[in-house]
C-alpha cells in the first residue's frame, strides 16, 4: 500500500468520536497539534501512523523527535516486552541499567564517564542545573532567547513562551541572544558568532551579579523552528562559560542520539560539554532522560550524596531496557549515517521552496532536523502567526503528512529510519501545499 494512504477525510468519523469522548474528561492544555488535528492514532509502523479510520499518515513529527528508530520496531518491542515480564520499577541495580551505562560509555567522550537517569526532559534539566550549582558554588544560570528547556518552575525562566501569565519566574536566570542567522538582534556587518559571544560577555559583566553557575544551550533550537546557529557558536559559548567560572551545559534533548548525524550535535564542533542532558529519542517512546558529566563534577555535594539526585522512576529496569535497545538499534542500523544522507536530500529539495513558495522565507536544518519558516509575503521576514499556520498544518494532514507546527515554522523531525522514497513523498506534499499557499487580506493562510 502506498504511503500516505487516505480512505476518509482526516479526521475521520471514528477519530472524531473518540476525540469528543476524551474531550469530555481530559483537562485542557494538551499539545496544539493534537487538538488541531482531532485524530485518534491506533498504531504505528516505522514512519507511518494509522488512525482509527484506516488512514495511513506519513509521520514527520515522531512524537517531537522521540520515536528515533520508528514506531513498533520489532527489536525494541521484543526487548521491552521481555523486560516488562521480569521487572519494571525500582532503583536497584539491574542488568538492563548496567547494559545501558556501558552502551552510553561506548558513544560518549571518555570525560563524560558518569550518568544519572530520569523520566522526563525538564526533570533532567533541573538535575543538571542543581549539579552545576553544587559543583561551582554559584547561583545564576544563563540561557538564550528562543530556547526551550521545559515547563517546570525551575526550567520555565529558560523557556521562550513560558514566562507570561504564570507569575514571577524563578529568580537567578537570565537569557542572552542566540546566534540565529535569520533573526539576529545585531544589525550591520560582523561575524555573528563573535558578536553574540561578545554580547554574552558584556551582559554577564554588566547585567548580572557575575555569580554564574552554568550557561545552558541547545546546539539547535527546537521550539524556535529548528534553528541552526553558525559553526563555532558552541565553542564560543563554552569559552565564555569557562572564562566566568561557569559550567558549559549542552541540552541535547532534541539533537541527541544521531538525529543530526553524529551521536550528539556537540560532536560537529568537537566541543565536549561539562554536563550533557539527553532524552526524547533516547527511549524511542519510553520515558527516559539522562545527565552525563565527569566523575569530578558528579561527586559535588549535596548532589552526589546518597539520594541527592535520585528519582522514583529514573533508571528503572524497564526504561533502561528500552533505552539500551534503542541506542543499540541506532548503532547497528547506522541510523546516524541515514539521518545525515536523507536529511541532506530533504534540505536540497525543500530549499527550493524559498524561491517557489510565496510564504516560505527560510529552510534550514542539520540531519533529520529541519525547519521551514513561514512568512507573510515573498522576501519578507515578518512571520505568520500561530493561527495562520494552523490551516497550512491541517492541509498537510488532510493529504496524509504530519509535521510539527511551532510558532511561524513547520518542524520536520521524522524517525531516523526515514527512507529517501518516503522523504520524497513528504516533500511532494509540502510542495503541493506551500507553493500554492498565500496569506489573505484577513490574515488567513489560503
Amino acid at each position: 500500500m502506498p504511503v500516505p494512504h487516505i480512505v476518509t477525510p482526516i479526521p475521520g468519523p471514528k477519530s472524531l468520536a473518540m476525540y469528543e469522548q476524551e474531550r469530555k474528561l481530559i483537562a485542557p492544555g494538551l499539545q496544539s497539534v493534537t487538538q488541531w488535528s482531532r485524530v485518534c492514532i491506533s498504531h504505528g509502523d516505522d514512519c507511518v501512523l494509522y488512525d482509527l479510520d484506516g488512514n495511513a499518515i506519513l509521520d514527520f513529527m515522531a512524537g517531537i523527535g522521540v520515536c528515533s528508530i520508528g514506531h513498533a520496531h520489532p527489536t525494541w518491542t521484543a526487548a521491552v516486552a521481555e523486560q516488562a515480564g521480569k521487572l519494571a520499577a525500582g532503583g536497584f541495580t539491574s542488568e538492563s541499567r548496567v547494559r545501558l551505562l556501558e552502551t552510553m560509555q561506548s558513544i560518549l567522550p571518555p570525560s563524560l564517564d558518569k550518568m544519572q537517569f530520569y523520566s522526563g526532559g525538564a526533570e533532567a534539566v533541573e538535575a543538571a542545573l542543581r549539579l552545576a550549582r553544587c559543583a561551582t558554588g554559584k547561583s545564576m544560570v544563563v540561557g538564550f532567547w528562543g530556547g526551550y528547556h521545559g515547563k517546570t518552575e525551575g526550567t520555565r525562566p529558560l523557556s521562550e513562551g513560558e514566562q507570561v501569565g504564570y507569575g514571577l519566574p524563578t529568580p537567578g536566570v537570565i537569557a542572552a541572544p542566540y546566534a540565529d542567522p535569520r533573526h539576529s538582534p545585531f544589525s550591520g556587518d560582523g561575524d555573528l558568532v563573535e558578536r553574540t559571544a561578545g554580547f554574552l560577555r558584556e551582559m554577564i559583566t554588566h547585567g548580572t551579579n557575575r555569580d554564574i553557575a552554568a550557561i545552558i544551550v541547545e546546539p539547535v533550537q527546537g521550539r524556535g523552528g529548528n534553528i541552526v546557529p553558525p559553526p563555532g557558536f558552541l565553542r564560543a559559548v563554552r569559552e565564555v562559560a569557562h572564562e566566568v567560572g561557569a559550567l558549559f551545559v549542552a541540552d541535547e534533548m532534541i539533537t541527541g542520539f544521531y538525529r543530526t548525524g553524529p551521536a550528539f550535535a556537540f560532536m560537529h564542533e568537537d566541543c565536549v560539554p561539562d554536563i550533557l542532558i539527553v532524552g526524547k529519542g533516547f527511549g524511542n517512546g519510553y520515558p527516559i532522560s539522562g545527565v552525563a558529566t565527569t566523575e569530578h563534577i558528579a561527586r559535588s555535594e549535596p548532589w552526589g550524596k546518597p539520594s541527592g539526585n535520585s528519582s522514583s522512576y529514573g533508571g528503572n529496569a524497564l526504561a533502561c531496557a528500552a533505552a539500551a535497545t534503542t541506542v543499540q538499534v541506532l548503532r547497528d542500523e547506522r541510523l546516524g549515517e541515514n539521518a545525515r544522507a536523507v536529511g541532506a536530500h530533504l534540505l536540497r529539495r525543500l530549499r527550493r521552496l524559498v524561491e517557489q513558495s510565496p510564504i516560505v522565507g527560510d529552510v534550514r536544518g542539520k540531519g533529520l532536523l529541519v525547519g521551514i519558516e513561514l512568512v507573510r509575503e515573498p522576501g519578507s521576514r515578518e512571520p505568520l502567526t500561530r493561527e495562520e499556520v494552523k490551516p497550512i498544518f491541517l492541509d498537510l494532514l488532510s493529504r496524509g503528512l504530519l509535521v510539527m507546527p511551532s510558532g511561524s515554522s513547520l518542524r520536520i523531525n521524522p524517525p531516523l529510519t526515514l527512507t529517501r522514497e518516503l522523504a520524497d513523498a513528504g516533500c511532494d506534499i509540502l510542495e503541493e501545499v506551500l507553493v500554492g499557499a498565500r496569506v489573505g487580506a484577513a490574515g488567513t493562510a489560503l
